[in-house]
């Protein structure tokens, strides 16, 4: 199962892709549209934090409208890995092979996801990354593009992780996958929640790809992120960073 191209993976089933939302009600029902033309066989899960503007309403009159679209509620806001959480749990209780991260604000080109979901054929996890060959970015300033890229080179050399964009959340799993990253222990948020995946995946063994996507910044709405999502990543990153670094230390003293 982990044994990178070594082996046949095994058909993908049925893809659900998690949109979680917050005060979204300007890009809803556009990014679901554009998702349901770009891959029409897809389920589309929208998990919003009980947004105050009204999100979760619209999203529950495009699922009465469209039976291939879902609506999970929550109770409040409680931030981006614990929707997607959510969200993986409720797509493997209800029986789908594939799930996709995707923002909601149209940052991740759903005519992407095509893409993704080929490449997943021959993997166990596909990144749409912005920084190998082909990715980019789009209406980004250079310091967001900055502190992207020295936040993927800082997880990448502190955790030993060969992957170039390590903090991009457009990414499809297999259910095998996420089944074997131990997601009950997962507490991390923001940034922080997609390189913890990432680095889970890529320590239990299972086959990684990046393919390059183009990213763009939000046109609609209020951007997330903020200095407490960026203090967490800093700081787990290191730690996880730090723990790996000594246990080898501490093993390899151990064998001597």
């Amino acid at each position: 199962m982990k044994d990178g191209g070594q082996r046949e993976y095994g058909p993908l089933g049925a893809t659900l892709v998690i949109i979680p939302t917050y005060n979204e009600a300007e890009n809803v029902k556009p990014i679901t549209a554009r998702v349901r033309t770009a891959v029409p066989e897809a389920h589309i899960l929208v998990a919003d934090d009980n947004s105050p503007d009204g999100t979760g309403k619209l999203a529950d009159e495009l699922a009465a409208e469209d039976d291939h679209i879902h609506v999970l509620h929550r109770k409040g806001k409680e931030g981006l890995g614990a929707a997607y959480l959510a969200g993986f749990r409720w797509g493997i209780e209800n029986g789908y092979g594939v799930l996709v991260e995707m923002d909601a604000d149209g940052s991740h080109k759903p005519e992407e996801l095509p893409r993704l979901l080929t490449a997943l054929k021959g993997a166990d996890l596909v990144l749409g990354s912005r920084w190998v060959p082909g990715g980019r970015v789009v209406n980004w300033p250079k310091s967001r593009e900055f502190i992207s890229r020295g936040g993927s080179l800082y997880s990448r050399l502190m955790l030993d992780v060969p992957i170039r964009d390590v903090t991009g959340g457009f990414r499809a799993f297999r259910k095998e996958t996420l089944e074997g990253l131990g997601l009950a222990d997962v507490a991390s948020q923001g940034y922080c929640f997609q390189v913890d995946l990432a680095r889970r995946a890529v320590k239990a063994g299972f086959h990684v790809v990046e393919v390059p996507i183009t990213f763009v910044e939000r046109e609609l709405g209020d951007s997330k992120m903020s200095r407490d999502i960026l203090v967490e990543a800093l700081w787990r990153v290191t730690a996880w960073g730090v723990t790996e670094r000594t246990g080898k230390v501490l093993g390899r003293g151990k064998s001597r």
